[in-house]
């Protein structure tokens, strides 16, 4: 196992440390990935939309969003996604920010 120190790459963080965006901007980001899919997949939005929808609900109930709902839907994209898009690098942001 590697102890290199790659400096303060994301800001002050210790091993163990992550911590989830606040709601609105991965709403923000769905939102993003859902306009990107709109030109580039159109048979995607519906993925898209899933994700925003699962969102939108954890935000009026106040509970955490349905991880498997949106895990399956970036997984859609991902697959489908070319290298270089948009979709893909929006899709591969959520899945890093949610832990997924």
């Amino acid at each position: 196992m590697s102890t290199y120190n790659f400096g303060n790459v994301n800001g002050p963080v210790r091993f163990g440390d992550r911590t989830t965006p606040d709601l609105e901007t991965l709403m923000e980001a769905a939102d993003r990935l859902t306009e990107a899919l709109r030109a580039e997949y159109p048979g995607l939005v519906s993925s898209g939309e899933t994700i925003q929808e699962q969102l939108a609900e954890s935000a009026e109930d106040g509970l955490p969003p349905n991880r498997g709902r949106i895990r399956s839907a970036l997984e859609t994209i991902a697959i489908a996604a070319s290298a270089g898009t948009a979709s893909l690098d929006y899709t591969r942001h959520l899945l890093h920010a949610l832990d997924l």
